[in-house]
C-alpha cells in the first residue's frame, strides 16, 4: 500500500468511527428516525452524481427486489437499531458491538453459502468474539436493563449486517458497489421518510444539526466514495481492513469528545470482538498470508464495511 492509500484508509476510520458520537449528539434533538432517513437522504445527494457519472446505474435493472432487501437488511433496519440503541448506550460500545458482524457473517453463512462455512481459524475467531460480546454483556452492561436492551439491538444490527452481506454476494455479484449504494441509500431514505414525516424536530440546536449533516454528508456518503477510491487502488481485502480500525476510534472519540467512561471489560471486549471478527473474516492468524482474495465488500453498517470472504 502506498503512502496516500494509508492516509486514506486512516481517514475512512476517523470518519467511520465517528459516526457513532454523530448519532449520540443528533439524538439530543432529533428523532431515530428524522436521523436515518436525514442520513440516508444526504448520502445519496453524495453518492448519485457518482453513480451517474460512472454509470453505475445501469447494471442494477432487473435488480429492484434485490435493492429493496439490502436497504432494509444493509441500512434501514440496522441504522434504525443502532440509533435508537444509542438512546441507553454509549457511543463507544456502539461501535465495538457492531464489529461483531463478521462473526454473525460466520455462523450464518453455511445455511446460505457452503463455500462460507467457517473452518479452522474462522471457528476459533467466532468463539473469540463471543466470549468478547460475553464480557461485555456481564461487565459494562449487567444491572442495567435499558442499556442490555440497547445492547441487544446493536448486536441484531451486526448480525443484519452479517445477512445483507452475504444477500449482496449471492444476488449482486458483477454490480458496481457505486451504484448499490447510491440506490439502496436512495430506497432507504424514501422507507424512512414516513418516519421522519411523523417525528420532525420541535427545535434543533446547531450542534445537533451539524452532527446530521457530518453523519449524512462525510459518515455515510464521502466515506463510500473514499472506501470505493481504496478498493479500486489496494483491492477490497486490504480495503475492508478499516474495519478493525474504526471502532478504536468511535472508542476514542467517546472518551475524548463525549466524556464518555471506559473500563477494563471495554478494552478487553474490543480486543477479543476485533480478534475474533478478523479471524471469522479472514479465516487465518494475521501472520499468515491470505490464500485467496476477497470476494467483494459489502455495504457498510453505521459507518464501517461488513467484509464477506472465504475463509482460508
Amino acid at each position: 500500500m502506498t503512502r496516500r492509500s494509508w492516509i486514506l484508509m486512516a481517514l475512512l476510520a476517523a470518519t467511520w468511527g465517528a459516526s457513532y458520537m454523530f448519532i449520540k449528539v443528533g439524538l439530543r434533538d432529533f428523532s431515530a428516525g428524522f436521523i436515518v432517513c436525514g442520513r440516508t437522504a444526504l448520502a445519496a445527494v453524495v453518492l448519485l452524481p457518482v453513480a451517474l457519472r460512472r454509470d453505475a446505474l445501469r447494471g442494477l435493472r432487473g435488480h429492484g427486489w434485490d435493492i429493496l432487501v439490502l436497504a432494509l437488511l444493509q441500512i434501514v433496519v440496522p441504522f434504525l437499531l443502532i440509533t435508537v440503541g444509542e438512546h441507553d448506550l454509549p457511543s463507544a460500545l456502539a461501535g465495538i458491538l457492531v464489529a461483531s458482524a463478521p462473526i454473525f457473517t460466520a455462523l450464518i453463512a453455511p445455511l446460505v453459502d457452503e463455500d462460507e462455512r467457517a473452518r479452522g481459524w474462522a471457528l476459533v475467531g467466532v468463539a473469540v468474539g463471543i466470549v468478547g460480546v460475553a464480557l461485555l454483556f456481564g461487565v459494562d452492561l449487567s444491572g442495567d436493563a435499558a442499556a442490555l436492551i440497547a445492547g441487544l439491538m446493536v448486536l441484531v444490527a451486526g448480525l443484519c449486517y452479517g445477512l445483507g452481506g452475504l444477500e449482496l454476494k449471492r444476488r449482486m455479484t458483477g454490480s458496481q458497489p457505486a451504484g448499490i449504494a447510491a440506490a439502496t441509500m436512495a430506497t432507504s431514505a424514501l422507507l424512512t421518510l414516513p418516519l421522519a414525516i411523523l417525528t420532525p424536530p420541535r427545535s434543533a440546536g446547531l450542534d445537533s444539526v451539524a452532527s446530521l449533516l457530518a453523519l449524512g454528508a462525510l459518515g455515510t456518503g464521502l466515506a463510500f466514495l473514499i472506501f470505493y477510491t481504496l478498493i479500486a487502488e489496494v483491492g477490497p481485502g486490504r480495503a475492508s481492513l478499516v474495519a478493525y480500525l474504526a471502532p478504536g476510534f468511535s472508542v476514542g472519540y467517546g472518551v475524548a469528545v463525549l466524556g464518555e467512561s471506559i473500563t477494563a471489560g471495554t478494552v478487553a471486549g474490543l480486543a477479543l470482538i476485533l480478534a475474533g471478527s478478523y479471524l471469522g473474516a479472514e479465516g487465518r492468524p494475521p501472520w499468515r498470508r491470505r490464500a485467496q482474495p476477497a470476494v467483494g465488500p459489502a455495504v457498510a453498517p453505521a459507518g464501517q464495511p461488513a467484509p464477506v470472504r472465504r475463509p482460508s
